[in-house]
Order: C-alpha cells, then sequence, then structure tokens
C-alpha cells in the first residue's frame, strides 16, 4: 500500500514544526550539564581554570568558521572594542566564575533553580542602567519570584526567617543572576556588522585575555590544576558541549521559531538540571524546591506577559536582538 501524498506532506509538516524544538531542546539539556559539570569538578578544577580552559576549547573549535566571516570586520572590531570588552569581562569572565565558584558552595538543584529569575534581574538592572521605565506587574513579578528564592534558600522553613542568613554559594549566584543582567543590557552596545559565530568567537577571545591574570594568580597561590581525565573531560564538555554545540543548536532554534517562543524553552534549563542532579550527583528535591520554582515563574508570567510602555525608537533598538542575549 503506497502513502498518499497529503499523508507524506502531514508527516514532513509535523518533523519540521518538531526539529527547531528539538534542537531547543538539546541546546537546553547541554546547557543544564554544565551546571552539573560545575558541581561535579568543583573539588578538583578550580572555577578560573575551568572559565579559561573552557574559552580556550571554544575558540579553538570556532576558529576555523568564523575567523573568515570577521575577515573584513576589522573596522567595525576597532570601533567598538569598548563594548565588546566590557562583555567578555562581563559575560565570559565574570559571570561564568561567579557561577562556577557559586557551585562549590550550593547544590546544583538550587542554583539552577534561583537562576530561573535570571529574566528579571535584565528587568532591574535595565531600570538601574538605563532608566527603563518599570511598571507595577513587573515590579510585583519581581518581587513574588524574590520570594520564591527565599522559599529555596529557607528551605522552606519560615521560622528560620528572623535567624536566616545566606550560603556564600547562593550569594555568588545571586550575584552571577545580576551580573548576567548587565550583560544582557550591555549587548545594546555590541557593534553592529558582526554576525553570532563571530561575535562568540570574539567573546571566547576576550574571556582568555581577561581571565589569564586571574588564572596565572589561582594556578600559583590558590589551588593550581592538576592534569586527569575529569580535568580533560570537563573542559571539552564545557568548551566543546555547552559553548559550541549548544550555541549553535540555540542559534539555528532561533532562526526556525524566533527569539519570543525560543525564550520559553528556557525553563526546560532546571527541569533538566534538576534530574542530572539526582541522577548523576545524588542529590535531593524537595517540596520547597516545587513552591519556590513554581513562584519564580509565576512572577516571571507577571513580569513579562504584561505589555509594557512603548520603547523608544532610536538607532540601536531598532537593530535585532542579538541571539546571543541567552546563555548557558
Amino acid at each position: 500500500m503506497v502513502a498518499s501524498p497529503r499523508s507524506d506532506g502531514g508527516r514532513i509538516a509535523r518533523r519540521e514544526a518538531i526539529y527547531p524544538y528539538l534542537l531547543l531542546a538539546l541546546c537546553m539539556l547541554f546547557w543544564a550539564g554544565n551546571w552539573i559539570v560545575g558541581r561535579a569538578v568543583r573539588d578538583t578544577i578550580p572555577p578560573v581554570a575551568l572559565t579559561f580552559w573552557r574559552w580556550v576549547v571554544a575558540a579553538l573549535v570556532l576558529a576555523p568558521f568564523a575567523l573568515p566571516r570577521l575577515k573584513n570586520r576589522g573596522a567595525a572590531i576597532r570601533r567598538g572594542w569598548v563594548p565588546l570588552l566590557l562583555l567578555g569581562f562581563v559575560g565570559a569572565g565574570l559571570f561564568q566564575v561567579l557561577m562556577y565558584l557559586g557551585l562549590h558552595y550550593t547544590e546544583a538543584v538550587n542554583a539552577t533553580l534561583m537562576n530561573s529569575a535570571a529574566p528579571l534581574s535584565i528587568i532591574a538592572v535595565a531600570w538601574l542602567m538605563e532608566g527603563e521605565r518599570v511598571t507595577w506587574r513587573q515590579l510585583a513579578g519581581m518581587i513574588v519570584s524574590f520570594c520564591g528564592i527565599i522559599v529555596i534558600l529557607n528551605r522552606g522553613d519560615l521560622t528560620r526567617l528572623a535567624r536566616f542568613h545566606f550560603n556564600p554559594g547562593d550569594l555568588m549566584i545571586l550575584g552571577a543572576m545580576a551580573i548576567w543582567g548587565v550583560y544582557a543590557v550591555l549587548l545594546r552596545r555590541r557593534p553592529p556588522g558582526i554576525d553570532s559565530l563571530g561575535f562568540i568567537f570574539i567573546m571566547a577571545v576576550l574571556g582568555i585575555v581577561v581571565l589569564a591574570p586571574a588564572y596565572l594568580v589561582e594556578s600559583a597561590f590558590v589551588s593550581p590544576l592538576r592534569l586527569s581525565w575529569a580535568m580533560v573531560g570537563a573542559i571539552l564538555y564545557t568548551g566543546c558541549v555547552a559553548s559550541v554545540l549548544g550555541y549553535i543548536c540555540w542559534n539555528r532554534g532561533v532562526e526556525l521559531v524566533g527569539a519570543n517562543r525560543a525564550g520559553f524553552t528556557m525553563h526546560l534549563i532546571p527541569a533538566f538540571s534538576t534530574i542530572l542532579a539526582v541522577v548523576i550527583l545524588g542529590e535531593k528535591v524537595h517540596l520547597f524546591h516545587g513552591v519556590g520554582i513554581a513562584m519564580i515563574l509565576f512572577g516571571l508570567w507577571l513580569a513579562t506577559s504584561a505589555k509594557g510602555p512603548a520603547p523608544r525608537l532610536t538607532a540601536e533598538s531598532r537593530r535585532p536582538a542579538p541571539e546571543s542575549r541567552i546563555r548557558p
């Protein structure tokens, strides 16, 4: 029996509809794995060393593809070297180091659930740095999400609020969220004329440059990097899978379905991270984790579902939003 052209066309259409979301789901799985790796190797690989060598590997893998794209972009890079350097310092350097350092002291489940509120940090930083107006609904969303973070940090025990204190790792993850908000706002100053693949290569190179002094200090005075299979595997994963393959899947997924639809798949990161943390790291999930993430996501919905004031039309705002705004 021969399948009709109509049924074949329906199957092809379904595959084409599913394909971009499979790419995006893979991307979120790769990025979730980055949190698990950071937690798993916390006692064997120092945080600056892991970040430094992650970007070395990513730069080496991307170089054959990115360098031809940047061949005639020297003038754009020279004109925009200041914002590029700031983006490299904040996004490729400080954010990643804080994230890996925080995972030394707090569980991966806690860290990734708190990270779900990162989009709200962008709203807050845009208000502080750019003077963007915040609606009452956005403010309410930030408050609800912050209460969800407190539930997670406080392990759901309201009787401990009076004597509440932050775990150092939790503070570092919260700091990383704020740093990511700064990075996302600074992306508006990204020089035009540089495509997404060239941009991530530049970020990798700048990450190497800004991290090199800290890496030398860490190796000499804090904790030298010791060669092991765990070290090699972690660096290859973070460099090749989380940085390169994750970004390629994200880039293609955004191209096919748009940034707004793709953005909703970010909520897969805490889901994947929680499963991986339980299976690989033996961490436990409690009721307060569910209550906290529900409050964070509800606050995020409150803040992002309302129509805000019309943005001012400037040369910068007319440019398409960079696809690399969301990261591993």
